[in-house]
């Protein structure tokens, strides 16, 4: 038990020291970060399934399709108007239907469903990281790099979670989705979703580019998706009857396990801020 203790405290901060690292030291230093957890991680979606569905996906394929997307995502986001980048992923989505009809595999339409479901479910949250990151300036037809934001993401699912942890462990009692996650109660997301709300307080006085109120809308937002992500791999984990994704994280699982909040949380974020500039 203490060797497992000290196991995941190391892991556990070696992985946030690289992430906010990455983040924070320049674009291509996150840029390179994120392709590979967004390949590594599609390819573990793939192992999971080809092992306990029966299923035969191309995980060199879905693979290469998740890394290629956040590229062209953050080239996109980078310049605009050569939205031609995209052209060899939809290559690559064209090539994983069209060799179903020649491979004879036992279960074609299964290994299309999970191939696309990789790329919707896993690869697009990630590139979505890069609308985050990247901000264009109407005034100076520019763009900048602001790591602040997509950060912002990660700082409010970890001390929601540690939150949520600590005050569920405590007082946990009126359990919050029984079928699913059995050990998460009402008491620890409420606990977990105070520590988050009063940490963007903190981010709006120290980053003012958003107000105080929009900061927690965004903390909000964060915690309601972050929840139902991780719920969603809770329950994606239960149908195929595993407990962790993988184990390249010693004593914290698989990349799909430390991610999991973050695949609803981004996208929810991005709409977030679209409605934001509406308003």
């Amino acid at each position: 038990m203490k060797n497992n203790f000290i196991q995941r405290t190391i892991t556990g901060a070696l992985f946030v020291a690289i992430l906010v690292g990455c983040i924070l030291y320049d674009p291509l230093s996150f840029g390179a970060l994120f392709v590979l957890i967004s390949a590594l991680t599609v390819r573990e979606f793939g192992h999971l399934l080809n092992e306990t569905q029966g299923v035969g996906i191309n995980k060199t394929i879905t693979m290469l399709g998740g890394a290629y997307l956040f590229l062209s995502f953050m080239g996109f986001c980078i310049d605009a108007a050569d939205s031609k980048i995209f052209i060899p992923y939809l290559v690559l989505l064209l090539y994983l239907m069209i060799s179903e009809l020649y491979l004879k595999k036992e279960h074609p339409i299964l290994n299309w469903a999970y191939s696309m479901m990789s790329q919707l479910y896993i690869a697009l949250p990630f590139a979505l990281l890069n609308v985050l990151a990247f901000q264009n300036d109407p005034n100076t037809h520019s763009v900048s790099y602001n790591p602040i934001l997509p950060l912002s993401i990660f700082i409010f699912i970890w001390l929601n979670d540690s939150g949520a942890y600590c005050v569920g462990s405590l007082f946990g009692k009126h359990r919050l989705f029984e079928r699913i996650s059995p050990k998460k109660s009402w008491e620890g997301s409420i606990g977990g979703g105070v520590l988050a709300i009063a940490a963007s307080f903190g981010m709006a006085h120290f980053f003012p580019f958003m107000s105080m109120v929009e900061w927690a809308g965004l903390a909000l937002v964060v915690i309601v998706f972050g929840t139902w992500g991780d719920l969603t791999e809770s329950l994606l984990k239960r149908q195929l009857k595993i407990k962790d994704s993988g184990n390249i994280l010693p004593g914290h699982g698989g990349l799909l396990d430390r991610f999991d909040s973050a695949l609803m949380a981004i996208p929810a974020a991005v709409i977030y801020l679209y409605v934001l500039t509406m308003v």
